[in-house]
Formats: structure tokens, sequence, C-alpha cells
């Protein structure tokens, strides 16, 4: 009998990664073969995400790459999983006709039964209220860093996000099952972990809050470094901080969307928070762990923002002096609260300002990286330089990306290095 062999491309957030290691698991389980060869595969799947436009585009270009593959092997199965297929359903086989399946993020337990019933194109998108695939053993394919997820969805409906229309409402995973989970990550080699969540700091299992949570993890026996993303900022409570400050397993890294400085974009944007409950949010993260690293997410030309709305992102970029920054246009998201609004801020603006935040977070950037230069950080090796494969990288605690000058490390390992220069977003350092 044939094996039976499955190819699996991923697009979007961490989430994905993650969902992707658990179809994954769940297709291995059932006989399938992973490949890295699209055309030895019988079932081809990208999993998409809709959170951003071109995110989106891509997963379905990609999609259509396969369609001469399809013409040469018949019985070939082409999926669209994830968040691009929540959103649109079973419209898109009006557009890409030669798709298999259809698959939204919490029927990938019915992958298999709908493989095997051949009945296509077939489309299952139903969101559900309680599913968190907690009992599933995902097939990971990092060997540094385990993708572990604790929670699905999310209640904050910002008005420019989808995420809650096509992952569904906030449910959280039970605590001994993601705690298994990390232990078992543990057996297998694995020294850090990050926990995932839309809204991460929202967990809520029964009595468990995620300060509570995420003390379990860190003193998990073996555990050497933990992470979370994305927290929300009006959800970091004390708790946590004083949980990270305790527990110097916890990685001294936050990501914290800003989204915009404006209190006014704030409102809009339905983030809860103002500019000044931000900032000294940061300045009580930065009280509790001196040492921090920051970073976030911006978006510019949301709709109605001023010239002096942006100039009010311009002043906390400026106050916060952010290590990193993932920053975008606005693009209206189908089926959003902010679809609604009048997107009056021309593209040549968006295009400028983002210009202009990028420039500036580059500088910041720099700043604080240079300010590491003499000192001694460790690093989890991850890979070697693209530029030079005889120079291992890898990560401090911080998030830092570090090339190392001169040694040999194998990928997995944690190794002390001083760091003696700093280029943009990249540090450079010797093995101490």
């Amino acid at each position: 009998m044939q094996e039976k062999k499955f190819y699996l491309e991923t697009y979007g957030c961490q989430m994905n990664e993650a969902d992707s290691e658990l179809v994954s698991g769940i297709l291995q389980q059932t006989g399938y073969k992973l490949t890295d060869t699209p055309a030895e595969a019988h079932l081809i799947l990208v999993n998409s995400c809709s959170v951003r436009e071109n995110a989106d585009k891509r997963a379905l270009a990609r999609l259509s790459q396969f369609k001469s593959l399809k013409r040469r092997k018949p019985d070939l199965l082409l999926g669209l999983m994830g968040c691009v297929a929540q959103r649109d359903k079973g419209k898109v086989l009006a557009e890409l006709p030669y798709i298999d399946l259809v698959i939204g993020p919490d029927s990938y337990r019915n992958l298999t039964n709908l493989i095997s019933q051949k009945n296509v194109p077939a489309v299952d998108v139903r969101l559900s209220r309680t599913e968190t695939y907690s009992e599933l053993v995902p097939s990971r394919k990092t060997k540094v860093n385990a993708w572990v997820s604790i929670m699905r969805g999310c209640d904050k409906f910002c008005s420019f996000c989808i995420v809650p229309l096509v992952r569904g409402r906030e449910r959280s995973r039970p605590p001994a099952s993601i705690i298994d989970e990390v232990r078992r990550a543990v057996d297998q080699g694995y020294k850090e972990v990050t926990l995932l969540g839309q809204n991460v700091n929202a967990y809520h299992h029964s009595e468990w809050r995620f300060p509570d949570l995420l003390q379990a993890v860190a003193t998990t026996t073996g555990i050497q470094r933990v992470r979370f993303t994305s927290p929300h900022p009006s959800d970091f409570d004390l708790k946590t901080l004083t949980v990270i400050r305790d527990n110097r397993q916890i990685c001294r890294h936050l990501h914290l969307p800003l989204q915009a400085g404006s209190s006014a974009v704030l409102k809009r944007m339905n983030r809860n928070y103002t500019q000044q409950d931000y900032l000294e949010t940061v300045a009580r993260i930065r009280e509790y762990i001196p040492s921090v690293a920051i970073s976030t997410d911006i978006i510019v030309g949301f709709p109605g923002e001023t010239e002096a709305d942006f100039e009010e992102t311009l002043k906390v970029m400026e106050l916060v002096q952010f290590d990193a920054a993932f920053m975008f246009k606005y693009s209206i998201r189908p089926g959003t609260k902010a679809a609604q609004f009048v997107d009056d801020v021309p593209d040549a603006v968006k295009g400028q300002r983002l210009k202009t935040i990028i420039t500036l977070q580059k500088k910041h950037t720099l700043t604080r990286n240079t300010a590491l230069i003499g000192s001694n950080q460790t690093i989890l090796i991850e890979g070697v330089s693209r530029k030079n494969p005889e120079e291992p990288i890898g990560r401090t605690d911080s998030n830092k990306l570090v090339v190392v000058k001169n040694a040999k490390c194998a990928v997995g390992e944690i190794m002390p290095v001083q760091i003696i220069k700093a280029t943009g977003v990249t540090l450079f350092g010797k093995i101490t």
C-alpha cells in the first residue's frame, strides 16, 4: 500500500504555527507522513491568516500555485485551513474551485473524516465555544522553542480586529493539560516554551488565572526559559509582574501592543485604555523588571487619525523607546466594526506615516541594543547566520538576536556571551 504524504505551509502568527503542529500531529497519528516536497504529497494544506491583508493574499496565491500540480495528480487534495477559511467560509470555492477542503480553526478534529469521505469540496467552518484541543499532541517541527497554546479566541472585540470573528470567543484550556504538555516538551529536549493566546493574560480556568499558570509553568522541572504572547495592556496586573520578577526562568521580554498613541484613536479602536494608562503600565513593568525589553505593535492611518493623533504615537514611541515593533498601515478587515468607518486617511499619507515610525523605531532599536555592548548575556542557540554558516545565532532572554563570532555551538545549547557590537536589530557576541 502506498504511503500517504502531506505537505503543510503556514502563514501568520504563532497561533497558526501551533495549529499547524497540531494538525501535523493529527495527520501523522492517522498514518500520513510529513514531506517537505509538495510534488510528493497526496494532501497539501495551507494554513492562512486574515489579520493582515497581505497575509491572506499570500496564502491564497500559494494555493493557486499548486493548481498545475493538481492537474498532474488528480488524486491530490488541496486544503485551505485557518482564519481565511473561517472568514470566507465556502465562498472561496467560487474564486478557487480547485480547492477540495475548507477547514476553520475549530474543525481540525474533523480533518481526517473529511479526507476519508472523499466527498469534495468539503467545508467545515463551525466555531466552538468549548474547543481547546487540550488532549491532542502536536508534532513539533521547531528544535528550540515549543509553542504551547493555553487558550483560544478573544473577547476584546477591538474594532480593527477580525480574530473574534474567525477564532471565536475566549475559552481557556485546563491547566493540568498545559503543564503536562510543557513536561512532554522538556522530556523531548526543549529548553524553552512559549505560552500562546490571542489575549494570553486573560487566561481563566476555574480558580486559575494567568499568573497562577505562569508560576506553575515556570517551576516545572527542567524548563529553562518561558515566554508568552500576546498580552493585552489592560489585563496586565501586578501579580503577573511579581511572578515574572520572582522567577528567573521567565524571559525578560514582553510584547505589549500599543496600536496607537492617541487616546482618541485608541477609543475608536475599542482598546479599553488611554495613552496615560499605557504609559503607566510600561512604568510599572520597568519598575518590577528593570532589565526588560519591550516590543509592540503599531497601526498607522486608522480611520479618523489626524496629524495630531499621529504625533501622539510618535510621542509615546519617544517616551517608551521600544526595543522592537511590528508596524503596519491600516487595512480594512471585512466584518469588523472599523469596516463601517470611513477609511479617510489617504494611502500616501499612511505610507509616509509608516515610513516615519519605521525610521524612528530603527533609531530606538539601535539605541537600546548599543546599551548592551560590554554586557554579559546568555543566549539559546537556534541556528546559524544566513550570511555566514560558520557563525551560530541565538537569542537572549530579552529576545535579542545575537551572532556569535568564532565559536562552535549546537542548536539548543544555552551559551554565555559578551556583547561586542550592535548593528540595527542584530547584536554580535563572543563566548565568555
